[in-house]
């Protein structure tokens, strides 16, 4: 498939833009670092003459790519290979394999977050967990392409994880049995009391039109008398930038969305509502957003717009914190450059970078027996090696988790089994609804 056909389809699916490389910048580069370059080159030359063994200039050039990308922030890279046919895979969304999303942390495979529904997600693999072994072999330090080629594979077929829990003394295993991946990017239900709950799992194409289809179903299932809706954003990380402003402004009737400033011209742009739907569909009905630290990028646009706007209420978890915007410049027919070119901002200008967005309840999952022990351990944007500082400057302290006890979240995940409560912090927000009235804070125009 031709690069240029793929960056059109990942442009619905990731929030980037395409830039192209201009060649009097690249002349300012050849002119200011020309002295380093030559370094580059001496080093390369020195390889090829004295290393112990002879050596591709492909390997070479590949590692002096990914040398300066890794100097970067770490949602930069070079994609090219089998770079692009994950990216591919990522913009089909149906795929035979486990239904993980994973990156290398320090040499190790780390689950960012299963799919909801997915064979991992049914046999209990979390975000956070660490893949140390598949069928019984190491793949700690090896290529992350290897491990994620050998996670997929025939329907039907299963493969042996070994899991590392932060928090757990051992290690152990799962058995996985793969299947078809069909990302679902939007479910919906009617709760008990008239209260909808829509489920946004990604943000690919046409989520915001989906969004509204989900809405109108659960109004006429309702036979017209919504009282609450439930928008549940977490697990979530995120993806188009464009249906992130469509599905904030599915709720808004006016005001800006979110805006996105960067240091190359044309970085810097203003998103406002009423530019995609008009009005608010859901107008007068009490709205919830959850949100939980595996809430990025995206999901964190729509969280901040309707809370800034103090259209919903935000529940849940501090979300992830990745506050930036990726633009995916094509090099040749084969390859593509994924570098963060703009961050973004809350309508009343809050960056999420690092801090993430603060919910107005905090709630914790507490139906999750390894609560306390993945909380101790939950990675976040600033976690991440050489992530992008939050240039407004966040304190320490607003970064830290709130350790006063709640009298509200007392309960243990085996007394929740026993009230037939699987999910807390859904059940929390469904029943603040029920609570709810026009005039109270779920609806805080």
């Amino acid at each position: 498939m031709k690069i240029a056909a793929l960056l059109r389809s990942a442009a619905l699916v990731t929030a980037v833009a395409l830039i192209p490389a201009t060649t009097a910048t690249m002349a300012q580069v050849d002119g200011r670092a020309g002295p380093e370059f030559s370094k580059v080159f001496a080093v390369y030359q020195r390889i090829q003459a004295s290393y112990v063994e002879p050596v591709e200039d492909e390997v070479l050039i590949r590692g002096m790519i990914d040398g300066m990308l890794g100097a970067l922030d770490p949602h930069s890279g070079y994609l090219d290979g089998s770079d692009l046919q994950r990216l591919e895979t990522m913009i089909d969304g149906n795929y035979s394999g486990l239904g993980l999303s994973v990156l290398m942390e320090d040499g190790a495979v780390k689950v960012i977050s299963p799919f909801k529904g997915s064979p991992a997600d049914k046999q209990g693999i979390k975000a956070g967990d660490y893949i140390t072994h598949l069928d019984g072999k190491l793949i700690y330090g090896g290529d992350l392409d290897d491990a994620v080629a050998q996670m997929r594979g025939k329907a039907g077929t299963s493969i042996q994880l070994t899991i590392f829990r932060p928090g757990r003394e051992e290690p152990f295993e799962v058995d996985v049995t793969r299947g078809v991946i069909e990302l679902e990017p939007v479910t919906h239900e009617l709760s008990a009391g008239n209260i909808g709950v829509i489920t946004v799992n990604e943000f690919s194409a046409d989520v915001g039109a989906d969004v509204f289809k989900a809405w109108t179903s659960i109004q006429e299932e309702a036979a017209g008398r919504v009282s609450g809706l439930v928008l549940d954003l977490r697990s979530n990380p995120g993806g188009s930038l464009d249906e992130a402003v469509a599905l904030s402004d599915l709720f808004l009737d006016e005001g800006r969305i979110v805006s996105q400033r960067g240091r190359a011209r044309g970085e810097t742009l203003l998103y406002d509502a009423e530019t995609v739907f008009r009005g608010d569909m859901a107008e007068g009905t009490p709205v919830i957003v959850l949100i939980d630290a595996g809430s990025a990028s995206a999901s964190e646009i729509v969280a901040g717009a309707l809370q800034d706007h103090r259209r919903a209420l935000v529940m849940g978890e501090r979300s992830f914190g990745k506050g930036s915007v990726q633009s995916l410049l094509p090099l040749g027919r084969d390859a593509a450059l994924k570098l963060t070119t703009a961050r973004y901002y809350t309508p009343k200008g809050a960056s999420v970078q690092e801090g993430g967005i603060k919910p107005d309840i905090t709630v914790p999952q507490l139906s999750d027996p390894d609560l306390a022990l993945r909380s101790k351990y939950q990675t976040r944007e600033s976690d991440l090696r050489g992530h992008l500082i939050n240039e407004l400057g966040i304190k320490d302290e607003e970064l830290e988790a709130d350790e006063i006890d709640d009298p509200r979240f007392k309960l243990t995940s085996e007394q929740l089994e026993e009230q037939g409560i699987e999910d807390f912090q859904l059940h929390y927000a469904l029943e603040t609804l029920r609570r709810t009235t026009k005039s109270s804070v779920a609806l805080r125009d």
